[in-house]
């Protein structure tokens, strides 16, 4: 993580009026270069000139997704008091200053014209994929069941959103954001990650009303996450592990990033020989057999913990969960005593 800059290097770097809206603008949601241009009405090399000056300031964050460049504020939640201290300042600013006022009402409602967009696009691709889902969920229990169980299994009080039992979470796999939506209520901080960026798209419209400070949203693999050693508290495998070649990576990966103590969760396929979910949806591997993921979690360092069944027409979805193991320490061996040789006089 980038230091927290110098005060001159801060007080430089926001005296600009752009760059105030800027910050503004990031602290309610993570916005694309050309998201920001549009807003502000800029062209988009004059946005790149503010974003460079505010990110070499450590303000903000960049971040390449396919073709695209996202932004996210440093200030929000910031564990410097410096930069926390700015973000309030520019919030009271907001409230007082009706010149500035003006101008970030003007931009929340060129924001929400974005909101608005990311919506529909997101819409589209429902629609364009409406049928195939439809079908994959004819064959299975109902979604509803299954994200029920799973927030029985992992202990949350369906009816209280209050405090974060599940800490930092991961939802590996996020799709369309569902399941990082439900479960953002008890979670401390949601990372979600994908390697589509079209399923990253509308995982951002399902997710633009998390704030930023609580949302990192990320393209990437299962087998090599973004994240390091013990970041999170609780990891999510929704229907996500079937596309892996090798699920002994994705789940020693899944490992890396969990805490000691902390849970993993796996909703997926109990082994079937539905053959037409290998060719027609690209399944790597027909469902998981108890055995399978038994001896999987296990050698990824996760223990064993509770399990659910639920039966559908053709398929039957198993929630299995698990806990980090704190890692094996490895004793040293005794050393031998080491005697000199003496050798026998002449």
């Amino acid at each position: 993580m980038t230091s927290a800059p110098s005060l001159i290097e801060l007080l430089r770097a926001i005296d600009d009026p752009s760059r105030l809206r800027l910050l503004r603008l990031l602290s309610r949601m993570e916005l694309a270069v050309g998201e920001l241009a549009e807003v502000l009405d800029q062209s988009q090399p004059r946005i790149s000139r503010h974003i460079r000056i505010l990110t070499e300031a450590g303000l903000v964050e960049k971040r390449k997704e396919g073709s695209w460049v996202f932004l996210k504020t440093r200030l929000a939640g910031s564990a410097s008091p410096m930069l926390a201290a700015a973000d309030r300042m520019l919030a009271a600013a907001e409230g007082e200053d009706a010149g500035f006022a003006a101008l970030c009402a003007e931009d929340m409602r060129r924001l929400s014209a974005i909101r608005t967009a990311r919506e529909a696009s997101a819409e589209f691709y429902f629609a364009r994929h409406a049928d195939e889902w439809d079908r994959l969920r004819s064959l299975h229990s109902d979604d509803s069941v299954v994200e029920a169980k799973l927030a029985e299994l992992l202990e949350l009080d369906a009816g209280d959103g209050e405090g974060a039992p599940l800490g930092r979470l991961l939802d590996i796999g996020t799709g369309t954001g569902r399941i990082a939506e439900l479960f953002a209520p008890f979670a401390s901080h949601v990372s979600a990650i994908d390697k589509s960026n079209d399923m990253l798209r509308v995982a951002r419209a399902r997710l633009q009303d998390l704030p930023p400070e609580r949302l990192t949203l990320l393209q990437g693999d299962f087998t090599e996450l973004p994240f390091g050693d013990a970041d999170f508290d609780t990891v999510l495998f929704h229907q996500v592990l079937h596309y892996a070649q090798l699920p002994e990576l994705a789940l020693a990966e899944a490992a890396r990033v969990t805490r000691s103590g902390g849970r993993v969760a796996i909703v997926d396929f109990e082994a079937h020989a539905y053959e037409e979910l290998r060719e027609r949806d690209a399944h790597a591997r027909l469902g998981f057999t108890d055995a399978q993921m038994d001896k999987l979690l296990a050698d990824a360092g996760f223990a064993l913990g509770d399990t659910a069944s639920l039966r559908g027409e053709e398929l039957t979805v198993r929630i299995w969960t698990g806990t980090r193991q704190p890692p094996i320490s490895h004793i040293a061996a005794p050393r031998r005593n080491s005697h000199a040789k003496v050798r026998p006089n002449p």
